[in-house]
């Protein structure tokens, strides 16, 4: 009897699969690994520092500008960060929790967030997550920055499809833009 060595690329292909079904639904965000879209870890220092840095206007009122970028005019923080919304959210509580919050830190507030230039003040609002703080929405949709953005201004994470849905950047409309970078 002969024995076949199991493909390499078969066996990459599942856990690639299996990984990337592990989002958790609920409002929590805590997790361990912070992650690129694709359910795919990277613990790697940049991305922890983009994490880190996403979940800090949690200390005050988050602001929302607009920016033109070569996929239009879309969100960005006040740190000039992209802005996505997911599609697997329905209305505007947060179903990105574990380790899908850390891939894609929600953007928290204290207070009311404001309205930076191009944006709709009427359109912004919160939402609390499971774990007590309170997330940025507009339009209704929860708001989201991504790990793998290593720059202000960065759209890595336009059409990704990490944790079982796409990711999209948000015009000043609140709708998701799903034109390609």
């Amino acid at each position: 009897m002969t024995r076949r060595p199991i493909p390499f690329l078969a066996i990459g292909a599942t856990l690639a699969i299996a990984l990337a079904g592990c989002g958790s639904s609920g409002g929590g965000s805590t997790g361990s690994a912070a992650g690129s879209g694709g359910g795919l870890y990277d613990d790697s220092p940049s991305a922890a520092a983009a994490t880190t840095a996403s979940t800090s206007t949690a200390n005050g009122p988050a602001t929302i500008a607009a920016k033109k970028t070569s996929l239009g005019t879309i969100l960005v923080d006040g740190q000039g960060r992209t802005l996505y919304l997911w599609d697997a959210d329905t209305g505007s509580m947060s179903t990105c929790s574990g380790a899908c919050a850390q891939a894609w830190p929600p953007v928290l507030t204290r207070g009311a967030p404001s309205a930076g230039s191009g944006v709709q003040a009427s359109l912004l609002g919160t939402t609390k997550r499971a774990d007590g703080t309170t997330e940025v929405t507009y339009h209704g949709h929860p708001l989201y920055t991504f790990a793998g953005d290593q720059h202000a201004g960065d759209t890595s994470g336009q059409g990704s499809d990490g944790f079982g849905a796409p990711w999209w950047v948000v015009s000043p409309a609140g709708q998701a833009v799903t034109s390609a970078a």
